[in-house]
């Protein structure tokens, strides 16, 4: 039975600085969200006060910033270059610069907030846009674009894809394949354990294999990338985590961010930052194979032109 799959940590004691994405101060938050997970103890609690108040974080003096994380200066000089900054001194500016763009752009709602049973719908509607605009934000700041190059390229090329994914996960990747197929690429999604790695032993040299897990560690999903790459197929991973099992196997890694809500925890705030990851990689197969997958998606468009037609003679 595939099991749903749940928002957990890893435990690591401390970021590898080489795991994510660097681009100065830039995406500061998107760091520390994304490296939180894989943080344990004290080095944890500096991660959780900084995205729990980023704008006192960033007016904060190292020892302030201590003490309001229950822990020592030692220990934020710690964090501080576990996140790939020199200094606290440096992680301070990024704060600034990045919550000092969000107050441009508009973002003036407490995304941490817990949204309450009697909040009217425009509150919720507003908590939502953003929490999945700063993801969005986030996600973009964290992908490498070299990465889903090389991801395209490798699926414009493939004799065939698999996708595997369990529960929402599963529902994103049956999303790409449809888009796949649209354009001429032969791709399956699997959620099916027992199905998914009997396709998965199937795969050869040449094939691609895409796995989709926002924790990186639903089991089957790595069970059956694995199996995958086993047999020569390259592997992607879509994933929230960089240190995660999941992307630790992968050839390629895709990153995405996510921003928790209440009703909406990590594994389902992901998301909607995940179709914007695949429809990214989709258009960029689509660009390489541009002349089969104009084609393609002008007869499979002209296939579906009758039943469309009928509906609206009886509408």
């Amino acid at each position: 039975m595939v099991e749903h799959e749940v928002d957990t940590a890893a435990g690591t004691a401390v970021v590898d600085a080489d795991g994510l994405d660097r681009r100065g101060a830039d995406g500061v938050l998107a760091r520390v969200r994304a490296g939180a997970g894989e943080l344990t103890g004290a080095l944890r609690r500096v991660a959780e006060q900084v995205l729990s108040d980023p704008e006192a974080a960033a007016r904060a003096t190292i020892v302030e910033l201590a003490e309001r994380s229950g822990t020592s200066p030692a220990t934020i000089t710690r964090f501080c270059r576990a996140m790939g900054f020199e200094g606290y001194a440096d992680l301070r500016l990024g704060i600034a610069s990045e919550t000092g763009r969000a107050r441009s752009a508009g973002w003036t709602v407490d995304i941490g907030r817990e949204i309450q049973p009697s909040d009217p719908l425009s509150r919720v509607l507003d908590q939502i846009m953003a929490a999945d605009t700063r993801a969005m934000h986030d996600t973009a700041t964290l992908l490498d674009l070299a990465e889903v190059e090389r991801a395209a390229v490798a699926i414009a090329g493939a004799n065939r894809v698999n996708i595997f994914g369990a529960s929402g996960s599963a529902l994103v990747g049956e999303e790409m394949q449809f888009s796949l197929h649209r354009i001429g690429v032969a791709a399956w999604a699997w959620n099916d354990v027992h199905e998914g790695l009997a396709s998965a032993a199937l795969l050869r040299t040449g094939d691609v294999a895409l796995g989709i897990s926002h924790t990186g560690q639903t089991r089957e999903t790595i069970e059956m990338l694995a199996e995958a790459g086993s047999r020569g197929a390259t592997t992607i991973a879509l994933t929230g985590f960089p240190r995660s099992p999941l992307a630790e196997l992968a050839d390629i890694v895709l990153l995405t961010a996510s921003q928790a809500t209440t009703f909406r925890p990590d594994a389902l705030s992901a998301r909607h930052p995940q179709l914007v990851v695949l429809d990214l990689l989709y258009i960029a197969v689509a660009q390489r194979t541009h002349d089969r997958a104009h084609a393609a998606f002008r007869r499979t468009a002209q296939a579906v032109d009758g039943h469309k037609a009928a509906k609206g003679a009886h509408s």
